[in-house]
C-alpha cells in the first residue's frame, strides 16, 4: 500500500477514536488546558480544586477533591474522589505535611482514590499521627472508621497490606478516625480540633439517604464553604450560614436544569442561587460539574442570578482560590 494510503486510514483512525471518546480535536485542546495547574501562592491561604468532576468519568475531569494551602505548604485534604490521585500528585500534594483528611461523604466520586493516596504517602516517612473525619453509619454505608477497617484491616481488609495506617506499624503513621453525626442533615454542627493555623466546622447536611457533611474552613481572617453533595432539604445548613459573607462558596453543581436527576440528592441551580443569596459570599465557584450540567450552564448561571447577584466562576481542575 502507498504511503498516502497508510497516512489516510491513520488519519481516519484518528477521527474514530476522537469520535469513541466522544471529543474532537478541539476539545482536547480544552481539555489539556484544564490540566495546566494555577499554581498556589508560595504565602497566604488556599484552596485548590483537584477534582471539579462528578461520577461519570468524562473528559479532564477527576472525581470531587480540594487541598488547603497555607504558606506554600498543603495542610488539608478535603475529600479524594476518583482520579483525585493524579491530581494531588501534580498540584504538589504530600501526606507529610497534612493536618487532617475531610470526607463529606463516602461516594466513590468522593472517597475512591483515599486507598491510593495513602499507599503513596506511605513512602513519605510520616510519623505523626493522621486524622481522617467524615460522616457516620447509614444502612448500606459504612461510617468513617468503619470504612477505613474495611480498606485497611490487617484481618481481612481490601488493602490489607496497608494495615499498619490503622495500628500505627509498619512504617505507617497511625490513622485517627473520627465519625461525626449527620442524623439525614439535622445534626449538630461540630467544631473541629485539627490545626493553631486554620478553623474548621462540619457540617450535617442532606445528600438523601447517604450520611454527608459541608465544611466551613476559616484561615487569615476569612473563610471558605464546600456544600459537599446536598439537596435543599439542608434547611439547617443554610440557616446557620447565613448572613455568613464566606470570601468564596464552593457549590456541588450537579443538576441538568430544574428538572434534572437525580432529584432529592442536590440542589438545582436555583437552590444553589437561593443558598448563595442566603450566605451572601463575595464569589462562588460552581464545582462537581458533570457535562450533562455544563451543557446548560447558560441556564444555570440565569437561575442562580435570580438569588445572587455576586461573581460565579466554573471550576476546572487544579484551580487554585487564594482567600
Amino acid at each position: 500500500m502507498q504511503f498516502a494510503g497508510w497516512l489516510g486510514m491513520f488519519a481516519a483512525s484518528t477521527a474514530v477514536l476522537a469520535g469513541c471518546n466522544g471529543t474532537d480535536a478541539a476539545d482536547q485542546s480544552v481539555a489539556a488546558s484544564q490540566l495546566a495547574a494555577d499554581e498556589c501562592p508560595s504565602e497566604g491561604v488556599a484552596l485548590q480544586v483537584l477534582g471539579s468532576g462528578g461520577p461519570i468519568a468524562e473528559a479532564a475531569r477527576a472525581g470531587t477533591s480540594y487541598l488547603l494551602w497555607i504558606d506554600g505548604e498543603p495542610r488539608l485534604l478535603i475529600d479524594a474522589g476518583a482520579g483525585s490521585f493524579l491530581r494531588f500528585a501534580e498540584a504538589g500534594g504530600n501526606l507529610a505535611t497534612l493536618d487532617a483528611i475531610l470526607l463529606t461523604h463516602l461516594h466513590a466520586d468522593h472517597a475512591g482514590d483515599l486507598a491510593g493516596i495513602l499507599n503513596s504517602g506511605g513512602f513519605e516517612g510520616r510519623t505523626d499521627p493522621l486524622p481522617v473525619i467524615g460522616p457516620d453509619a447509614a444502612p448500606r454505608f459504612p461510617g468513617t472508621s468503619e470504612f477505613l477497617e474495611r480498606l485497611m484491616s490487617k484481618e481481612g481488609g481490601a488493602f490489607a497490606y496497608n494495615g499498619g495506617y490503622l495500628d500505627g506499624t509498619e512504617n505507617k503513621p497511625l490513622l485517627r478516625a473520627r465519625d461525626i453525626t449527620t442524623a439525614d442533615g439535622s445534626g449538630e454542627a461540630s467544631v473541629l480540633d485539627i490545626s493553631d493555623d486554620f478553623s474548621v466546622t462540619a457540617h450535617p447536611v442532606n445528600h438523601g439517604v447517604v450520611p454527608a457533611l459541608g465544611y466551613v474552613i476559616e484561615a487569615g481572617g476569612k473563610s471558605v464553604v464546600i456544600t459537599g453533595d446536598q439537596s435543599a432539604a439542608s434547611t439547617l445548613f443554610a440557616e446557620r450560614l447565613a448572613a455568613t459573607r464566606p470570601a468564596i462558596l464552593f457549590a456541588h453543581h450537579v443538576i441538568n436544569g430544574e428538572q434534572g436527576q437525580p432529584r432529592g440528592l442536590h440542589r438545582t441551580p436555583s437552590e444553589i442561587g437561593e443558598l448563595a443569596g442566603v450566605m451572601e459570599p463575595d464569589q462562588l465557584v460552581l464545582t462537581h460539574n458533570m457535562n450533562r450540567s455544563l451543557s446548560r450552564i447558560d441556564d444555570s448561571r440565569a437561575a442562580i442570578g435570580e438569588s445572587y447577584s455576586g461573581n460565579i466562576s466554573v471550576a476546572a481542575d487544579l484551580d487554585c482560590y487564594p482567600f
